[in-house]
């Protein structure tokens, strides 16, 4: 079956799930700030990051890893972590710190890795360090939420610092190492030119 799927293929399976992530953002921001469902809000969570997981499993296991996918599917993770951040901002403050170093961290990987594909004609995918991030950072939006629904009231403010700090670590940790790494492909591909 992996014979039937090549890498330019756009109308995949994972890619689709990747397209019902993208329209889960608006309705996780409605159902989080219009309707302050945070029972919802995680449910929505939850189904944005089983796709995520379903989606990749998915291109691995059937040959339906595209370059499409490779770049639309880490699109959807960071809209999703800056929408959600820009809800909790205004309940927890400090969530303003990993907002925006995702912002900048997007923006300098994005300018990055546009120069890769130039100089080297191919997409990469994330690395563990990328990965790691954005696991903490899901898991530090969804215990602020779930806090609320276990316990019915803010999660703690040496808790909340504790998460939003290791979330900025890992995060800083991952755009450093993807410089480097963007940094010595095109380098590389310079040489081999």
């Amino acid at each position: 079956m992996s014979k039937l799927f090549n890498k330019k293929q756009i109308m995949t399976i994972p890619n689709l799930l990747t397209l019902v992530r993208l329209l889960l953002i608006p309705v996780i921001i409605y159902f989080y700030v219009v309707k302050e469902d945070y029972v919802m809000t995680l449910i929505l969570l939850a189904l944005s990051g089983i796709s995520d997981v379903a989606d990749g499993m998915i291109a691995r296991h059937f040959g339906q890893v595209s370059d499409l996918g490779k770049i639309i599917d880490p699109i959807a993770d960071k809209l999703t972590q800056i929408a959600l951040l820009f809800c909790l901002i205004w309940r927890f403050p400090l969530m303003w710190i990993p907002l925006v170093l995702l912002v900048a961290k997007e923006i300098f990987n994005g300018i990055c890795g546009l120069a890769v594909i130039k100089k080297t004609g191919k997409v990469y995918g994330a690395d563990w360090h990328g990965k790691a991030a954005t696991v903490m950072i899901y898991s530090t939006m969804a215990l602020h939420i779930l806090w609320d629904v276990i316990a019915g009231e803010r999660i703690p403010k040496t808790v909340s610092d504790i998460l939003i700090a290791l979330s900025i670590f890992l995060m800083t940790l991952s755009l450093i190492l993807y410089a480097i790494k963007n940094i010595s492909l095109i380098k590389n591909a310079k040489k081999e030119n």
